[in-house]
C-alpha cells in the first residue's frame, strides 16, 4: 500500500473552536452533541450554533441541558438549540431519541463520556464506561444512519466525530474479557479500552457508510479539566498528574479543546475522508503497540485504527446491543 502524507489543517494546538468555524456558514446544518451539558459538549454545541447550525444538546441532565441551552441563545444573539434527554447506558433512552428524530441528520458529534472510580455495571452487565462510551454512542449511530443517508444526500455527504482520548495508547480491546468479569477491575484500563474503541467506530463506520456518503473521524481533544474527572479516585488523580508532568499532555481550555472536534466537524480535509485520529487539530501520526505514551504523546497506536479489529468489534457489539 501506498504511503500518503497525514491530512492536517491550519491550525494548532493552541487554537480555539471559534477558530476553526470562523467564516463559515453551518445554516441549514442539523447537528446532535451527546454530553452537551458540560466540558467540551457546551463548548462544541456553542461554536456549531454560532456558525448557524441547528443543534440539538443530547443529554442525561435536561435541567441541565436546558441551562446550556439558555446561555448559548444569550451568547449566539437569539439561536436556541433543542434539548432531547439521552442516558448512553440505557438502550431505552437511546430508543426513544432514535424514534423522536425527524428528518435529516448532517453531523453527530459522540461527546459524551464517563469516567468510574470502581466497577459500575449496567442492568445488562455491562462495564458501565465500555457501555456508555462505545456502546451507547454506537446504538445511536445506527438508529440514526437513515438520517445520517438523507443528510449526506442533502449537503453532499454527513459527519460523525468520535470523541477518542489520548489514554486510548493504555490499551486494546480484550475481547476475551469486554466486561472485566475475570480479570482485576483497574478503572484506567476500562477507560481506555472505551477510548479505543471510540476510534475503532470511526475507521468501521466509514468502511460501512463511506458509500452512503457517512464519514467518521475519531479526535482526542488533549487535557481539559471538566467535569469527567469528578468521580477520578485518588490514584487516578496521582496518574493524571504524573502525566502532565512527564509532559504527555498540558492543559488546555474547554475552547482549545474543542477545536480537534471542531476540525473533524467542518473542516474541508474531513469532509470525503474517515477513519482517521485527530490530534492538536491534525490527523495523528501512528505508533506501534508498544510504544511509550510519554515518548508518543500525540501519536495513535495501531490497534485503535486496525480495520480487522475495527470490524470484530462492531459485529462484537452489535451481537451484544441485540441481546
Amino acid at each position: 500500500m501506498t504511503a500518503r502524507d497525514p491530512l492536517t489543517a491550519s491550525f494548532t494546538a493552541s487554537s480555539t473552536a471559534d477558530e476553526v468555524v470562523r467564516g463559515i456558514d453551518l445554516t441549514g446544518i442539523r447537528a446532535i452533541v451527546t454530553g452537551a451539558s458540560s466540558g467540551i459538549g457546551i463548548e462544541t454545541a456553542r461554536a456549531l450554533t454560532a456558525a448557524g447550525a441547528q443543534v440539538t444538546l443530547a443529554v442525561r441532565n435536561t435541567a441541565a441541558g436546558d441551562a446550556v441551552a439558555g446561555t448559548i441563545e444569550s451568547s449566539t444573539g437569539g439561536i436556541r438549540p433543542r434539548v432531547v434527554q439521552l442516558d448512553l447506558a440505557d438502550r431505552a433512552t437511546v430508543t426513544s431519541f432514535v424514534d423522536a428524530w425527524s428528518g435529516p441528520l448532517h453531523l453527530l458529534v459522540n461527546n459524551a463520556g464517563v469516567v468510574t472510580g470502581g466497577l459500575e455495571r449496567t442492568r445488562e452487565g455491562w462495564e458501565l464506561q465500555f457501555a456508555t462510551n462505545h456502546l451507547g454512542h454506537l446504538a445511536l449511530a445506527i438508529g440514526l444512519h437513515d438520517a445520517l443517508t438523507l443528510g449526506a444526500s442533502e449537503r453532499d455527504g454527513a459527519r460523525i466525530v468520535s470523541v477518542s482520548s489520548t489514554a486510548h495508547m493504555r490499551s486494546g480491546i480484550d475481547f476475551d474479557d469486554l466486561h472485566f468479569e475475570r480479570r482485576d477491575y483497574d478503572p484506567q484500563i476500562a477507560y481506555a479500552q472505551s477510548k479505543t474503541a471510540n476510534s475503532l467506530f470511526a475507521v468501521e463506520a466509514t468502511r460501512l457508510w463511506a458509500s452512503d456518503g457517512i464519514v467518521a473521524n475519531a479526535v482526542n481533544p488533549g487535557g481539559v479539566a471538566t467535569g469527567l474527572q469528578r468521580n477520578f479516585t485518588s490514584q487516578q488523580r496521582q496518574s493524571l498528574d504524573a502525566a502532565e508532568a512527564a509532559g504527555v499532555f498540558t492543559y488546555k481550555t474547554v475552547q482549545q479543546g474543542s477545536a480537534t472536534t471542531m476540525v473533524a466537524a467542518v473542516a474541508p480535509q474531513f469532509a470525503h475522508s474517515g477513519g482517521h485520529y485527530l490530534d492538536d487539530s491534525h490527523e495523528a501520526y501512528t505508533v506501534p503497540n508498544d510504544a511509550d505514551l510519554a515518548q508518543h504523546p500525540h501519536g495513535v497506536k495501531e490497534w485503535a485504527l486496525d480495520p480487522a479489529v475495527a470490524e470484530r468489534l462492531w459485529a462484537v457489539s452489535t451481537d451484544l446491543l441485540r441481546t
